[in-house]
């Protein structure tokens, strides 16, 4: 599968390098220069996709991966909640429970 994604940016990297050449050919006449322009915000598109296709899953998307990891510490941190006796024990797990989501 990480073969295939890898396949698929490195062709759609080629495309949008092709279109991109297309779109400054375009730029360099007058009349079709707003033609130029929008095919170069799609050659950016197209470039940022390929990239995203050939990075692993967590460093393309950064965002999920956050959230993943935050769901993880809440529960964890509710699980050692539950473990624990309640009174001083409890209280430090909750008080590392809060400095760990703060940062």
């Amino acid at each position: 599968m990480r073969i295939l994604r890898g396949l698929a940016g490195a062709v759609l990297w080629i495309v949008a390098a092709v279109l991109g050449l297309v779109a400054i050919v375009l730029c360099i006449t007058v009349i079709l220069l707003p033609i130029g322009l929008a095919l170069l915000g799609v050659t950016r598109r197209l470039f940022g996709m390929a990239v995203r296709l050939m990075l692993p899953r967590d460093m393309a998307h950064p965002v999920q991966h956050g959230r993943k990891q935050l769901t993880r510490t809440a529960r964890d941190t509710s699980k050692q909640l539950k473990r624990s006796k309640p009174g001083k024990a409890a209280a430090k797990a909750g008080r590392k429970a809060q400095k760990r989501l703060e940062n």
